[in-house]
């Protein structure tokens, strides 16, 4: 029993080729030139299940890139470029608690030596540098482990 008909993907000419640029590109995201591989697939008329076995993909992440080409297709390229359309969507979450001008402070810190700020210490372990963070009040509460997974990030 065959499954819901496949949404139909007309492309313009420049949607054609900004979606054949972007697989071209050396600098373009894998999970972008799939996505893109799929809407010229599905523009070629192919059904979901040939774009399933030609890329090797799940049938949702097929259904799913159709569908959101499709709906964002009415806006025009100058709008929301070939790129923009193939990007995920922004995820909920909670509010970053450290900005970037406290990264850069915390990162500073770090970089200078604990006797500058009055430890009796050789290097920054985490504890003291978290310690000193709240000090400075550069932000209210860290956890000494979460000070020191930002300066790990970081390369400090």
């Amino acid at each position: 029993m065959p499954g819901p008909k496949a949404i139909e993907i007309k492309l313009s000419s420049a949607e054609q080729e900004a979606l054949e640029k972007l697989i071209k590109r050396h600098k373009t995201k894998q999970q972008i030139g799939q996505r893109a591989r799929i809407v010229l697939a599905a523009a070629a008329g192919k059904s979901n299940s040939q774009i399933v076995r030609e890329l090797q993909l799940s049938m949702n992440t097929v259904r799913l890139w159709r569908a959101r080409w499709a709906n964002l297709q009415a806006l025009p390229l100058s709008e929301l470029t070939a790129q923009e359309r193939l990007e995920d969507l922004a995820r909920p979450g909670a509010p970053l608690q450290i900005n970037a001008d406290q990264r850069c402070q915390i990162e500073k810190l770090a970089c200078e030596l604990p006797e500058q700020a009055g430890r009796p210490i050789s290097h920054w372990t985490n504890r003291e540098i978290a310690d000193e963070i709240i000090k400075q009040g550069i932000v209210g509460t860290i956890s000494p482990r979460h000070a020191g997974r930002l300066l790990k990030r970081s390369g400090s």
